[in-house]
C-alpha cells in the first residue's frame, strides 16, 4: 500500500509541474500518468541531436515518495534501456537520486546525493548528462559499461555499443508514432520551448487535499531499488 502523500509534498509537486509547464526543460516533455495521481509522472526524453541518441523518444516513469522533497523520486525507463548507469529493470542509478546523508559504502559525498533543494528540473538535466557522460567507475550495468568503454576508447571503431543504442532509438520511434509526437532532429527544434504536451495546471489538475491517497496500483514495482541499491551511480549531478 502506498503511503499517504503529505500536503507539503502535494504542494511542491503541483508547483513544480506548473513551473515545468511555464518553462520546460529542453529535450523533455513531462505530464501526469493520471491527472488524479500527482505522485506519478510520465517523462519523455528526446535524444539530443549530434549524439548517438539523436531521434530517440525514450519514455520513463517518475514516482515520488510521500515525503517529497525530503526524499528523492525514483525514475525507471519503460522500455529496456542499455546504458552503464541503468539497471536491467530500467531504474536509473545516479547520485542525485540516492537518499540524503552519508553512506560510506557508496563512496559518495553527502553533497552528491539528494537534498531538498533539488527538484525535477535538476534531475532531468542530470539525466541528459548521464546519457552523454556515463559513470563507468561504478556501473549499474557492468556489461554495458565495458562495451561503452571499448567504444569510447576506440573512438567509435568498436561498434557494438553504438549499434545497440541505434536499435533503441529505432524502437523508440514506435512510441513517438503512437503518441503522435514529432521528435526534434535539429538543435534549434531540440532547444525550442514547447508547451504543447504539457499539462494545463489550472484546468486539468485535480484539487488535491490532505486526505489524498495515491493509488497503490500506480506504483512501479521495485521502485526503491534506485534509492537503496549499494551501487554509487553517476556523480555528475550538475548536468554539465
Amino acid at each position: 500500500m502506498a503511503s499517504q502523500m503529505t500536503q507539503s509534498a502535494l504542494n511542491a509537486l503541483k508547483l513544480e509541474l506548473k513551473s515545468l509547464q511555464k518553462e520546460p526543460v529542453e529535450g523533455f516533455v513531462v505530464k501526469l500518468v493520471d491527472e488524479s495521481v500527482l505522485s506519478e509522472w510520465e517523462v519523455a526524453i528526446f535524444g539530443p541531436p549530434n549524439t548517438i541518441y539523436e531521434g530517440g523518444y525514450f519514455k520513463a516513469r517518475m514516482t515520488f515518495p510521500s515525503n517529497y522533497p525530503f526524499a528523492p523520486p525514483a525514475i525507471r525507463f519503460i522500455r529496456k534501456f542499455w546504458h552503464p548507469n541503468v539497471y536491467p529493470n530500467g531504474n536509473i542509478c545516479i547520485s542525485i537520486l540516492h537518499p540524503p546523508g552519508d553512506d560510506p559504502q557508496s563512496g559518495e559525498l553527502s553533497c552528491e546525493r539528494w537534498n531538498p533543494t533539488q527538484n525535477v528540473r535538476t534531475i532531468l538535466l542530470s539525466v541528459i548528462s548521464l546519457l552523454n557522460e556515463p559513470n563507468i567507475s561504478s556501473p549499474a550495468n557492468v556489461d554495458a559499461s565495458i562495451m561503452y568503454r571499448k567504444w569510447k576508447e576506440s573512438k567509435g571503431s568498436e561498434k557494438e555499443y553504438e549499434e545497440i543504442i541505434k536499435k533503441q532509438v529505432s524502437d523508440s520511434k514506435t512510441d513517438a508514432e503512437i503518441d503522435k509526437v514529432v521528435v526534434p532532429s535539429t538543435i534549434e527544434d531540440y532547444c525550442a520551448k514547447s508547451t504543447v504536451a504539457s499539462v494545463d495546471m489550472e484546468s486539468n489538475i485535480t484539487d488535491f487535499s490532505d486526505d489524498f491517497m495515491p493509488d497503490s496500483d500506480e506504483t512501479v514495482d521495485d521502485e526503491e531499488e534506485v534509492n537503496t541499491n549499494g551501487g554509487r551511480g553517476n556523480k555528475n549531478t550538475s548536468g554539465s
